[in-house]
């Protein structure tokens, strides 16, 4: 099953002198349990994508399906953006965006309840996740107490501890040394499998990607995509 599925998808930025196209037409699809990169240069439209399929910056044209479900079609978004990014997807952002006066572990467990879970529950699902990310001596002090590399590495935590059915990670191992880098890729890989859902990586590390389904590649808004499999290019925006 396709859980994330974009069609044609363009997005402009501006008008007359000062339009700018970040992307052109950029297609791709997912399935469950699929891991995929996005690579590409400084400015090539990585983050904007990742932006237009969450909606958060929805794109100026195309079609996008979530799980079968549309929720953008004909310039127009279809759903509660904001509740599908809270029950249905988890985002890693390049900044760590963690709420200071809550510890590690509340943010961690924050989406969770506002999911309605209990707060125990909550508390006792993002422990354990901290814990597998190395993070469980960390879990009751404050952001501003941790390293960039520790932020990202709750941010990771707080973005996939729903169990979202689509992850969107940009540059999730920017901060990290190898070893830990290597273990967040390690564990969105694992998600992806384990729980099913369509996990986007946008990275620059080459080394990072190793055991993905695909490599994607934008420049200047024109995605292509690798199978890594065959190690067929298809110099096309749409997959086969």
């Amino acid at each position: 099953m396709q859980q994330v599925s974009a069609q044609n998808l363009t997005k402009i930025f501006g008008e007359g002198d000062t339009e700018v196209i970040a992307l052109k037409d950029a297609s791709l699809d997912v399935e469950a349990g699929e891991v995929v990169a996005l690579m590409g240069p400084s400015g090539s439209g990585k983050t904007t994508l990742l932006r237009a399929v969450s909606l958060i910056d929805p794109p100026t044209s195309g079609k996008i399906e979530i799980a079968g479900e549309t929720i953008f079609e004909e310039k127009k978004v279809l759903i509660d953006d904001r509740l599908l990014r809270r029950q249905r997807m988890g985002i890693i952002f390049q900044s760590y965006n963690l709420i200071p006066f809550l510890t590690v572990v509340q943010n961690v467990a924050l989406v969770l309840t506002l999911n309605g879970v209990s707060n125990r529950e909550a508390l006792k699902r993002a422990r354990a996740l901290l814990e597998r990310l190395d993070l469980a001596h960390r879990a009751d002090i404050y952001p501003a107490t941790l390293s960039g590399g520790e932020q990202q590495r709750v941010a990771v935590a707080r973005a996939v501890v729903n169990d979202p059915v689509v992850i969107l990670a940009d540059e999730p191992t920017a901060a990290l040394d190898s070893e830990r880098g290597k273990a967040v890729m390690d564990l969105l890989r694992q998600l992806g499998h384990e729980k099913r859902a369509a996990v986007i990586v946008v990275t620059h590390d080459e080394r990072m990607v190793k055991g993905f389904d695909r490599i994607y590649h934008l420049n200047d808004g024109i995605l292509t995509v690798e199978h890594l499999n065959s190690k067929e290019k298809n110099g096309h925006s749409a997959m086969e």
